[in-house]
C-alpha cells in the first residue's frame, strides 16, 4: 500500500457516521448487514446512509452484494490490515516485531 491509497482510505473514515458504518460492519463479521438494518441501527435517513455507504463503497473499504431486492454490505477486513500493516511497518526502526504495547498502569 502506498501513501495515496492510504490518504483515500482515511479521507473515507474522516467522518463520525462513516466512521460508525465502519466500525459497526466490522463488529458483524463476514455477515454484514442490508442497508435498511444499518440505517436502524445507526437511526440514519436511508438517503444519509446511501451517500456515506457510496463513499465507503468507492474507497473499497465497504463491499456490497445485492441479496434479491436488499444490498449487503461488509467491512474489507483484509484492506484495513494492510492500512494497519502500512501504519506499523516502520515502527521500531522498521523492526515492527520488535514493538511492544506501552506497559499498563497496575492502578
Amino acid at each position: 500500500m502506498g501513501t495515496s491509497e492510504a490518504v483515500r482510505l482515511f479521507d473515507a473514515l474522516a467522518s463520525a457516521v462513516r466512521l460508525d458504518i465502519y466500525r459497526l460492519l466490522v463488529r458483524q463479521g463476514p455477515q454484514g448487514l442490508v442497508a435498511g438494518e444499518i440505517s436502524a441501527t445507526l437511526g440514519l435517513p436511508p438517503t444519509n446512509l446511501s451517500f456515506h455507504l457510496k463513499a465507503l463503497a468507492q474507497s473499497g473499504l465497504v463491499v456490497s452484494a445485492p441479496e434479491g431486492r436488499f444490498v449487503r454490505y461488509r467491512a474489507d477486513i483484509p484492506l484495513m490490515q494492510s492500512l494497519m500493516t502500512y501504519l506499523t511497518d516502520e515502527c521500531c526502526g522498521g523492526h515492527p516485531e520488535i514493538c511492544a504495547a506501552p506497559p499498563r498502569c497496575p492502578c
